[in-house]
């Protein structure tokens, strides 16, 4: 599959901000999704996951609470509900997608194997 971030944009700190990623394969239903973080001078972070039934996800303790993903397989489509923005949430976003994604594995990038292009979102306090 290949997959295409979008919803980026500047927002004040207090709102709300959806994020998309979609994808183009017709297997999408069968990898476990996932949104990253990377903002300037840091490492890429983990955001929080999705299984590929959508019933299970997991997030990151920054986030747990304010963030929320939800996935559309009828429409290959990824998406990361963002409320409550914060400064500290500015970054490029980037979804990834894997197909054999142990549990253990969740936070580690090198556990997806198909990444999209990232889209900006800057929290201005």
């Amino acid at each position: 599959v290949q997959l295409q971030a979008s919803g980026g944009g500047l927002v004040q700190a207090g709102s709300s901000l959806r994020l998309s990623c979609a994808t183009s394969g017709r297997s999408f239903s069968s990898y476990a999704a996932a949104w990253f973080r990377q903002a300037p001078g840091k490492e890429r972070e983990f955001v929080g996951t999705i299984s590929r039934n959508g019933i299970n996800t997991f997030y990151a303790h920054s986030v747990k609470g304010r963030f929320t993903i939800s996935r559309d397989n009828a429409k290959n489509t990824v998406y990361l509900q963002m409320n409550s923005l914060k400064p500290e949430d500015t970054a490029v976003y980037y979804c990834a997608a894997g197909q054999r994604v142990i549990q253990s594995a969740i936070r580690d990038p090198k556990a997806y194997d198909t990444w999209g292009q990232g889209t900006l979102v800057t929290v201005s306090s």
